[in-house]
């Protein structure tokens, strides 16, 4: 991955997550639509990477990007919403 900083990830990863949500939208009423399946697959490997990415930088997002070393770290540090306004 490109070397981000914390607010360009954060964006990033909300970016691709919006891009999943509409793409499981479109296939729960087109499952059988390959190429939108192809769609949500990379996207969902780039969402992997980036709360990889971003967990291993600063803190982890969600409870399955945790280590024995970080897995309770977003009780000490701010929310990505806490950090201060665009």
């Amino acid at each position: 991955m490109q070397n981000r900083n914390q607010d360009q990830l954060l964006y990033w990863i909300d970016m691709v997550s919006i891009m999943l949500v509409d793409l499981t939208e479109y296939l729960d009423t087109h499952p059988f639509d390959e190429v939108a399946m192809d769609h949500y697959n990379h996207y969902q490997t780039l969402y992997q990477n980036a709360l990889q990415e971003y967990a291993k930088a600063y803190e982890p997002l969600t409870l399955s990007t945790t280590t024995p070393e970080n897995m309770w770290t977003w009780g000490v540090s701010k929310n990505p919403w806490e950090r201060g306004a665009n």
